[in-house]
């Protein structure tokens, strides 16, 4: 994908729920607006995932989901070779599961991940449900990141992984207790995984930016888009007000 930013969406058929799929639209339209040429490319689940893209993202998924990618992701080891030789990869939710080393499903089995990141995810209870405001690690230079969970792990992050942020609102990573340990996500070089849909990259613009400076390797202009920082504020709001629980157990 020599001389475009190539952007390679992995299985949104079996890893697309919540609209996860909008975060590369967001990548794509933020690319553009500053003149990067864009090469995106939708891998299925019987296709190959190219190993020279320099953006890959993985959605959330149902367990049968889940599993099937992990298998897939595995066996082809394209992914991880990609990741290893620099790539940027974007995880969300079941997505940040599978590039780990395991992830327990309904009924207690443990399936392998594709080992690109270092953590591990195990059932939780209750589910994590809700609205999730995070204040991002401070090296990274982000504003607090608001989102959506709905999920059943609690994923525990090894050595050499660090969180993407700590919880203001919401349970987020979800390992360690009741409320978690009071992480959000998880980054391992170019590699970046969050529970939070949105999908999280509209609701976060500069999350988006920092994947892509990373992706071309520079620091990117900034853009107007002051719709985005209502949208921002009347969330932190929401959340403020108590009006929707950030921890609330799954109503079903």
């Amino acid at each position: 994908m020599s001389g475009t930013l190539g952007i390679v969406h992995v299985f949104p058929t079996l890893m697309g729920t919540y609209g996860d799929g909008g975060n590369v639209t967001v990548l794509q339209d933020r690319a553009r607006r500053r003149g990067i040429e864009v090469d995106a490319v939708t891998v299925g689940p019987d296709e190959a995932i190219p190993a020279l893209g320099d953006l890959y993202i993985v959605g959330g998924g149902e367990d049968h989901g889940q599993i099937a990618a992990a298998r897939r992701i595995r066996a082809q080891g394209s992914l991880a070779q990609a990741a290893d030789a620099g790539a940027t990869v974007f995880a969300v939710c079941a997505g940040l599961q599978v590039i780990g080393v395991d992830f327990e499903v309904e009924g207690g089995a443990i399936e392998p991940g594709a080992g690109i990141v270092d953590l591990i995810t195990r059932r939780r209870e209750p589910r994590a449900v809700g609205e999730v405001l995070a204040d991002p690690m401070p090296r990274l230079g982000l504003p607090r990141l608001s989102g959506y969970e709905n999920h059943g792990g609690g994923t525990r992050l090894g050595p050499g992984t660090e969180p993407l942020a700590r919880v203001v609102a919401g349970i987020g990573n979800g390992s360690g207790g009741e409320r978690g340990d009071g992480t959000e996500g998880a980054i391992a070089g170019h590699i970046l995984g969050t529970y939070l849909h949105g999908p999280v990259l509209a609701r976060n613009p500069a999350l988006a930016d920092l994947l892509l400076s990373w992706a071309i390797g520079r620091e990117l202009a900034p853009l107007d888009a002051p719709y985005v920082a209502e949208l921002r504020a009347e969330r932190e709001a929401y959340v403020a007000s108590g009006k929707l629980s950030a921890s609330a157990a799954d109503p079903r």
